[in-house]
């Protein structure tokens, strides 16, 4: 029984690709804000409080996601996958509430 080292080398690199673009995601995401890619086929990335966590309807929509999709989010953000203009008349309620 030996070790595979170079499939262990290919686990790491895997490891620090992931985590190098999930720190430069971040770093452009205000502090209070959560990055969320939005759309069916193509995603485009949101900025959105961290407050829209605690709005009902936010998490209605949330809960829906969970139920239907699961929570893997390959994009390093959360990832709603509907219509981006149902999601911006969403955002455009909260803000105003």
């Amino acid at each position: 029984m030996g070790i595979r080292l170079p499939s262990i080398l290919l686990s790491a690199k895997q490891i620090l690709k992931i985590q190098s673009l999930s720190a430069r995601n971040q770093s452009d995401v205000p502090r209070g804000h959560i990055a969320v890619y939005v759309g069916e086929i193509q995603r485009k990335r949101f900025v959105v409080p961290i407050s829209y966590l605690k709005h009902p309807s936010f998490v209605d929509l949330l809960n829906r996601l969970e139920e239907e999709f699961g929570f893997h989010h390959p994009m390093g953000g959360l990832t709603i996958p509907y219509r981006e203009d149902t999601f911006i008349n969403l955002t455009a309620r909260l803000h105003r509430s």
